[in-house]
C-alpha cells in the first residue's frame, strides 16, 4: 500500500494510469469488430502511417497527435477503398500502407533535429511518463467521440463484421460502417500512441478480444470481458513498469499476454469441467434403467458390439454405467 501511495503522490504517475485506463477500456472495445471481420493486423498497418503523419507534424511545427489522426484516418479510409476493388486483396491493401507508412515516417524522422533515436523509440514503443494534462483532454475527446459512436452503432457494427452479404442484403451501409469502423481504429491507435507505441497497441485491440472468447461465447459477455481485461492489463502494466523501471508499452503488452494465457487455462478448465458435469447429469437422468434388446431403444451394431440410441447419444452398457458418444 505504501507502494502505491508513493506511486500515486507524482502527478505524471497519474496522468500515465489514467491514460493506461483510458486505452485500455477503449482499444478492446473498438477491436473486437476487427477481429470479427479477421482483420486482427489492421491495427499495425495504420499504427505504421501514424508514425508518418507524426513526422509531417514535427516538420511542420504542429501538435503531432493531430497530424496522426489526419493521416491515419486517410490512410483508415484508404484500405477500405482498396479492399473494394475485387483485383486488390485485403492483405496486400494493409501490406501496402504498411510498409509505405513505416518507411515515410522514418525516413522524414531521421530528417529532422526533432527526430533522434529518443524520439522514435517512445513513438513506436511508447512513453507513458511524458503524458501532460493537455494529452489527457486530447485523450478523452478522441475516446469520447469512439466510446459513443461504437455504443451507438455497435449491433450493426456486429452484423457487418458477421456477414458483409447478409448486412447489405437487409439494406444496411455496409461501406459506411466499415470505414467508420476504420476511421475509430485509427482514432483508437492515435489516442494510444503515448501509452504503448504504435508498434504495438494492435496487441491491446486484439489479445483481450481472443482472451475473452476463450471464455464465452455470447458477444456483449465477450465484449465486457475484453474491456476489462484491457483496462486491467493497461493500468496493471503502468503500475508493474513503475515499480520495476521497465518500459511502459512492452509491460502492458506482456500483462495482456500473461492474462490470455492464464484466461486460456481457466478456459479449458472449466470446458472440462462443464463435460464432466454434463456426463454425469446425462448418466443420472438418462439412465434410471437398463438398456436391452426390448428397451425400446433402437440398436446400432457399432464394431464388436451394439450401442443404443438415447437422447442424441449412441450408449453402451459397461459395468454399472453407460459409455457414451454422439450419433
Amino acid at each position: 500500500m505504501a507502494e502505491l501511495q508513493q506511486m500515486l503522490d507524482y502527478d505524471f504517475m497519474r496522468r500515465a494510469l489514467l491514460a493506461a485506463l483510458l486505452v485500455g477500456t477503449i482499444a478492446p472495445m473498438v477491436g473486437i469488430f476487427v477481429v470479427q471481420r479477421g482483420l486482427s493486423l489492421i491495427g499495425d498497418a495504420i499504427g505504421h502511417v501514424a508514425l508518418a503523419g507524426v513526422a509531417i507534424g514535427v516538420l511542420l511545427g504542429t501538435e503531432p497527435i493531430w497530424s496522426a489522426l489526419v493521416v491515419s484516418v486517410v490512410a483508415a479510409i484508404g484500405i477500405e477503398l482498396l479492399r473494394l476493388r475485387e483485383d486488390t486483396a485485403s492483405d496486400v491493401a494493409i501490406a501496402l500502407l504498411f510498409y509505405a507508412g513505416i518507411a515515410l515516417g522514418v525516413v522524414l524522422l531521421s530528417s529532422t533535429a526533432a527526430g533522434g533515436d529518443t524520439s522514435l523509440q517512445n513513438v513506436l514503443f511508447g512513453a507513458i511518463s511524458t503524458t501532460t494534462s493537455q494529452d489527457l483532454v486530447t485523450f478523452s475527446v478522441i475516446g469520447g467521440v469512439a466510446v459513443a459512436l461504437v455504443l451507438l452503432l455497435r449491433h450493426r457494427l456486429f452484423a457487418v463484421a458477421q456477414d458483409e452479404l447478409f448486412s447489405r442484403s437487409q439494406g444496411l451501409p455496409v461501406t459506411f460502417l466499415n470505414m467508420l469502423l476504420s476511421v475509430l481504429v485509427a482514432a483508437t491507435i492515435v489516442m494510444s500512441m503515448r501509452v504503448v507505441g504504435l508498434l504495438l497497441v494492435s496487441a491491446l485491440m486484439v489479445v483481450p478480444n481472443a482472451a475473452a472468447q476463450r471464455l464465452v461465447h455470447g458477444f456483449t459477455a465477450a465484449w465486457l470481458i475484453a474491456i476489462g481485461l484491457g483496462a486491467l492489463s493497461s493500468v496493471g502494466g503502468v503500475a508493474i513498469s513503475y515499480q520495476l523501471d521497465l518500459p511502459s508499452g512492452g509491460t502492458i503488452v506482456l500483462v495482456t499476454l500473461a492474462l490470455y494465457l492464464l484466461v486460456a487455462l481457466l478456459g479449458a478448465a472449466l470446458h472440462r469441467a462443464r463435460v464432466g458435469r454434463h456426463r454425469r447429469s446425462h448418466t443420472d437422468e438418462h439412465h434410471t434403467h437398463e438398456h436391452h434388446p426390448e428397451c425400446g431403444h433402437p440398436m446400432v451394431r457399432h464394431g464388436d458390439h451394439v450401442d443404443y440410441r438415447h437422447g442424441g447419444h449412441l450408449h453402451h452398457p459397461h459395468g454399472d454405467h453407460y459409455d457414451e458418444h454422439r450419433v
